[in-house]
């Protein structure tokens, strides 16, 4: 739906709407688990010689909410674009608070990424489930700018090399 004039907020229209999983979700295998296991009680071991035992409750409290997060599948959510900005559940972002936006694949998975002016959220990933992102783009385009290439942080560049030369599953 292509839009030449300026909204109103009276003439307020969804313009798509979809559900699809909150975040990508990829079963693991036992040795991911295994692995990190491992990798857990090696740093409890290091953390135990320097005597930082609340730091040793927390690393085993980390582990166990990655195992928790990597185990259960997420609900599906309900996402909506309309002509006055983008709604996640209950939560609604106008298009003034939005910077601009981009696609990205995470564990074979679509994902919307929409970039806000604010730090908190800072980024919303959204599950793109079915719709097109071509789609998607026609219809967001109109009012925040598309980023065809975003160049990765150092942070994802780490974790990338992380994960391609320490991997806990094969």
């Amino acid at each position: 739906m292509e839009h030449s004039k300026p909204h109103h907020y009276s003439d307020v229209k969804t313009l798509i709407s979809w559900s699809a999983p909150g975040r990508p979700f990829r079963k693991k295998g036992r040795a991911f688990y295994l692995n990190g296991l491992l990798i857990m009680f090696l740093v409890e071991v290091i953390l135990f010689v320097f005597s930082e035992y609340l730091l040793m409750f927390v690393v085993a409290t980390l582990y166990f909410f990655a195992v928790a997060i990597t185990a259960v599948p997420p609900q599906n959510f309900h996402y909506r674009i309309s002509t006055q900005g983008i709604k996640v559940e209950d939560h609604f972002y106008i298009w003034d608070e939005l910077y601009d936006f981009y696609f990205k694949k995470i564990d074979g998975m679509d994902i919307l990424t929409v970039r806000s002016r604010s730090i908190i959220p800072g980024e919303l990933k959204i599950s793109l489930g079915e719709v097109p992102a071509d789609h998607i783009r026609r219809v967001m385009i109109n009012y925040i700018p598309y980023r065809e290439i975003v160049r990765p942080t150092f942070m994802e560049k780490s974790g990338e090399w992380l994960a391609k030369n320490f991997p806990l599953e094969r």
